[in-house]
């Protein structure tokens, strides 16, 4: 786990998190990074079922060692009575307990927010779900794309003709992030009043917040966004474009970028007071038209060649990357944000964590194989080497 490092901004914090998949990991492990010690409370036998997604790792499953470094893992059958009594011991030492089993199963193995809060009034209780603990959906099975298609953003998502969800589970991300978010506010609020929280953070609330465009869209204009793409909705030009030897993405955002597109770039003013494109309101009326002069001008250009250009400009552009060429991109490798984690596997490459503090690195720790840590972790509350060979016996551990 590598030696606590006092300048980390979570230096001292204990999290207990009984989680699993994405959604709970992700905040945890952002957690970690900022050198909270994290107690990850997995299945005897099995952990968590994101260590099988894939062995894509040196055999192990990509979302599980993205997820899980700087962890500590302990197997426990939290069914068994024993195993119940070692989270509940965890949990008593812990300043965060963050869960995000299926709707009341916390509650029904005696791990229930207001329970807890109740023996440990410091504690600060994240409860992470689908649906949240009331309405209609409350007891449905939430995946990242059911929660996708039921807050409309796959209504929003791709092309014209064909609706998608996203090529990453933004509804799991942004309930991370969110629960990320309310720890570290309650964390802050606890250290001036003294006072734990329960928060609640559900997939479905997270996606929902992320749409408000769109939503304020329907609200008050009555309309629904179309799909458009690699296009955006609301302006343009913003899409791709091809060049002489391949493509690029450009994004002019207002109307001054518009002018120095046509005038610095294509030098064509004689189109910037266009009655058509001057401005983009009427940009977006006439998209078809806008997209195809656009491309027509750019198809002028190689791609590196305009690329020059349109910096020069100050226009807005990018590359069509695909991981290949994420992996290779200069900002990484000139700005050196490669590390080396450990596995039980070997070594594997990681970028750091995206906030980055001026005086210490955030903590990039092992990746724990399942239960690497029960032992030791028994043994600091209290258990004898006899004792934790008995619960090993019938089941508790593993």
């Amino acid at each position: 786990m590598g030696q606590p490092n006092s300048d980390l901004p979570l230096d001292g914090i204990t999290v207990v998190a009984l989680e699993q998949a994405v959604a709970a990991p992700l905040a945890t492990r952002h957690l970690a990074d900022m050198g909270a010690r994290v107690i990850k409370i997995e299945r005897v036998g099995e952990g968590d079922f994101a260590r099988h997604y894939d062995r894509a790792v040196h055999g192990q499953a990509s979302h599980f060692v993205w997820l899980n470094r700087s962890k500590e893992s302990i197997a426990v059958d939290v069914k068994s009575e024993s195993g119940r009594q070692i989270v509940l011991d965890l949990v008593a030492r812990a300043d965060v307990f963050l869960q995000n089993l299926a709707p009341d199963a916390a509650a029904r193995l005696g791990f229930g927010a207001e329970e807890l809060r109740e023996k440990f009034p410091q504690l600060i209780v994240i409860d992470m779900s689908g649906y949240g603990s009331a309405g209609p959906r409350r007891e449905r099975k939430a995946y990242d794309m059911l929660v996708q298609a039921e807050t409309g953003m796959i209504s929003v998502t791709g092309t014209p003709e064909t609706a998608t969800k996203t090529g990453i589970p933004v509804s799991d991300i942004a309930a991370g992030m969110y629960a990320l978010t309310s720890i570290l506010s309650a964390l802050f609020r606890r250290e001036r009043t003294g006072k734990g929280a329960l928060v609640e953070v559900s997939m479905f609330d997270s996606t929902v917040e992320w749409l408000g465009h769109p939503m304020y869209m329907k609200m008050y204009a009555g309309k629904q966004i179309p799909r458009v793409g690699l296009g955006h909705a609301a302006i343009v030009p913003y899409d791709s474009y091809p060049t002489a030897d391949g493509e690029i993405l450009i994004g002019v955002q207002n109307d001054r970028g518009w002018r120095a597109l046509m005038v610095d770039v294509f030098e064509r003013g004689d189109l910037v007071d266009h009655p058509r494109f001057s401005t983009n309101i009427v940009r977006v009326e006439n998209r078809g038209e806008v997209d195809e002069l656009v491309g027509s001008l750019t198809r002028l250009y190689s791609t590196a060649d305009l690329d020059q250009r349109l910096a020069a400009a100050g226009v807005p552009a990018a590359a069509l990357n695909e991981m290949a060429g994420l992996l290779e991109h200069p900002q990484l490798e000139k700005r050196a944000r490669w590390r080396s984690v450990g596995t039980e596997n070997g070594p594997i490459d990681a970028v750091l964590p995206p906030m980055t503090y001026s005086d210490v690195e955030m903590r990039m720790g092992d990746v724990p194989a399942l239960g690497q840590q029960t032992d030791s972790l028994l043994a600091e509350l209290g258990l004898t080497g006899d004792r934790i060979a008995d619960l090993r016996r019938d089941g508790s551990i593993g």
